[in-house]
C-alpha cells in the first residue's frame, strides 16, 4: 500500500502579543484557513489515519480545526515536542516511529523545518518556483516510495503543494 505524508505549516498566528512563541494563539484569518484547508482534504477524501502536531498552541489549534473540518473528531492528535523547533531529523524520527502502523500521516509544524524537510526529501530542482514555499496553512502533499519509517532523500514524490489562497 502506498504511503503519503502531509506536511502542514500552522495557521496564521498573533505576533502582536506578549506571550511566549510556544503559546501565541492563531489569528481569526488562521482559523478560517485551517478550517478551509480541513474541508478541502475532506472533499478530496484526504483523511489522515495519524495527526502529529507541535505542542505550540497555534499548531495544536490548526491541527484540531483541521480534523474537525475533516471529521469533527480531533481525538486522533498526538502531541510531539520535536515538532517544535527541533529540526529536520528530529521530524525524521518522528517519522519513524509513527510510519510502523500508519499509511497516511499529517504533520502540523513549522518553518523553517517543515520547508527544510521539504527541500530535503524531494530535491530543489522537483519544487516549484515561489517566493515562499509555505506560508501559513499551507498543505505540502508527499508521496513514499519506501516505508515512512525509511525515510530519506531520494524516496519522496512531489504530489501537490496546496495553498490557502489556491483553494477553490
Amino acid at each position: 500500500m502506498q504511503k503519503e505524508l502531509w506536511l502542514l505549516r500552522h495557521g496564521k498566528s498573533d505576533r502582536e502579543t506578549d506571550l511566549a512563541d510556544i503559546d501565541r494563539p492563531l489569528k481569526k484569518r488562521g482559523e478560517k484557513n485551517a478550517f478551509e484547508m480541513g474541508s478541502w482534504m475532506k472533499q478530496n477524501q484526504l483523511i489522515p489515519e495519524l495527526i502529529i502536531t507541535s505542542p505550540a498552541k497555534r499548531a495544536y489549534d490548526t491541527a484540531c480545526i483541521v480534523a474537525e473540518a475533516m471529521h469533527g473528531n480531533p481525538d486522533h492528535i498526538v502531541v510531539d515536542k520535536r515538532v517544535y523547533f527541533q529540526g529536520i531529523e528530529a521530524i525524521k524520527n518522528v517519522l519513524s516511529e509513527a510510519g510502523l502502523t500508519s499509511h497516511k500521516i499529517l504533520i502540523v509544524g513549522h518553518n523553517p523545518d517543515l520547508e527544510n524537510l521539504v527541500e530535503e526529501l524531494v530535491g530543489f530542482e522537483h519544487l516549484p518556483e515561489a517566493k515562499k514555499l509555505m506560508p501559513t496553512a499551507t498543505l505540502v502533499r508527499l508521496l513514499l516510495e519506501d516505508d515512512i519509517s525509511n525515510i530519506s532523500a531520494g524516496t519522496v514524490k512531489l504530489l501537490a503543494i496546496m495553498r490557502p489562497k489556491d483553494l477553490p
